[in-house]
């Protein structure tokens, strides 16, 4: 038996709340932001000390805002420390979703909560038959198809709860934080946001600087969430991109001051697209933060909405948080990306009536899985309807009287060779000749001739 024995610190100082290390590296601590299949997609969770930028292009939508809620209300569930940076910071604390089954938020919920919970029961009975078919015994050992994340036992820990939508976060729950200093709000200075350009955000980021700088003086520091919902809104004041740009790049810098924050970030929907900031703006936010996405509804698109019923809008991954190594965690250790089996996947959200779910996406079966289908899908429909809206465009366009399309028609005729005989002036026709003997040749087909003719004066024969 060997007597070297590694060195090896005996006590290791206790992970804040709601937080765990890393599948990627042990020197990073991860947090949940709250959905499971979000945190999958980030390689676990959110890196302490990293920022999360959520991107909604679409103006008849509050995806990210929803994002950045389920981060709230995830870090009151776990005993962490959330800092609001928002004028309306209560009553966007109001509006979170809070965990089903306690007796606070089963009073704020609404009168239909037995038709609701009906409805769930029979959910529930549906997918229990759907998962009881069997195409043949063979496949009974087969692992069956999932598209997301599916609800891990770890809703009982700190980590990841499970939140409903329908729930809100109880009133009680909202005045012990604020009692504890769990719950910060950093309000806006209105005279310093309207003086000079771009002051708000000095302003935000020394107060952001000072709360960071108080919870790490702590005898027992607790992990820090500071939630943006609306950075550059009517309230930050005239914001130019460079003031953006400035405001990310610092809070990125604050943060790697004190390990034990992060942050989430939305920006509104106008601030989200290339003619904000020219071109490249996206890709100079994603540069920006350490993880950059952008959820792209389909609401916007009425064809897309037809043909993905099942979706609300598509992912997309600008940047992923890699603290401590040079390649994200996510590339090794994602179920949704896939990378490990089959390459990159597609990946969509849905807005269920419960939860927000982040899942590949796959096209549906046509004509369903346990029905038999006498009339064309929805999805077909539309997608013949769309051809046949283009192709009729185009047959009108082509036949327009005006259209220059219409004078370059070619056509083509076949003439067939007819020999000329000049009348006779004799009334009475000729008897007409003996028939020839049968022979075995057949009888010579008419020689047919083919012009093709357009505006040039070109004629070919064939």
């Amino acid at each position: 038996m060997s007597a070297f024995k590694r060195r090896t610190t005996t006590k290791q100082p206790p992970l804040p709340a709601g937080t765990r290390t890393s599948p990627g590296s042990t020197a990073t601590i991860i947090t949940s932001t709250g959905i499971p299949s979000l945190d999958d997609i980030l390689g676990g969770g959110l890196p302490l000390s990293c920022s999360l930028l959520v991107l909604a292009p679409d103006a008849h939508t509050a995806y990210g805002e929803l994002v950045l809620k389920y981060s709230v209300a995830q870090g009151l569930a776990s005993g962490q420390r959330v800092c609001v940076v928002d004028p309306r910071a209560d009553a966007f604390l109001s509006e979170c979703m809070w965990m089903p089954g306690s007796s606070a938020s089963t009073q704020n919920s609404s009168p239909a909560a037995p038709a609701n919970a009906a409805e769930d029961e029979e959910d529930e009975k549906a997918s229990e038959h759907d998962t009881k078919i069997k195409i043949a015994w063979r496949y009974e050992q087969m692992k069956q198809f999932q598209t997301t994340i599916p609800t891990s036992s770890q809703s009982t820990e700190d980590y990841c709860r499970t939140f409903d939508l329908t729930c809100r976060m109880p009133e009680s729950v909202i005045q012990a934080a604020r009692d504890e200093g769990r719950f910060l709000a950093v309000n806006l200075e209105e005279d310093t946001a309207a003086s000079v350009r771009g002051s708000s955000c000095r302003a935000v980021l020394r107060q952001l600087s000072e709360v960071l700088s108080r919870a790490e003086a702590e005898a027992t520091p607790l992990a820090t969430r500071i939630c943006i919902p609306a950075l550059g809104s009517y309230e930050w004041g005239d914001l130019s991109p460079q003031d953006i740009c400035y405001f990310l790049h610092s809070l990125r810098a604050l943060l790697r001051r004190y390990p034990r924050a992060c942050a989430s970030i939305c920006l509104p929907p106008h601030l989200c697209q290339e003619a904000y900031g020219g071109p490249g703006w996206v890709q100079k936010l994603g540069w920006l933060t350490d993880a950059a996405v952008t959820l792209a509804a389909f609401s916007s698109n009425p064809s897309l909405t037809a043909m993905f019923s099942a979706h609300h809008g598509l992912v997309h991954i600008h940047t992923l948080p890699a603290p401590h190594t040079l390649l994200p965690p996510s590339d090794k250790f994602s179920t949704l990306r896939g990378l490990s089996s089959s390459g990159e996947n597609n990946l969509a959200f849905k807005c269920m009536r419960k939860r927000l779910i982040f899942e590949t996406l796959h096209l549906d079966v046509e004509g369903g899985v346990s029905e038999r289908r006498t009339t064309p899908s929805s999805t077909a429909a539309a997608l013949d309807a769309g051809a046949g809206h283009d192709h009729a465009h185009n047959h009108d366009a082509t036949h327009s009287p005006t259209g220059g399309s219409a004078a370059s028609v070619a056509a083509v005729q076949v003439q067939l060779e007819q020999v000329q005989i000049e009348p006779s002036s004799r009334p009475a026709a000729p008897s007409p000749p003996p028939e020839p003997p049968a022979s075995g040749f057949k009888k010579a087909k008419v020689k047919k001739k083919v012009a093709f003719t357009s505006e040039r004066p070109d004629l070919y024969d064939f």
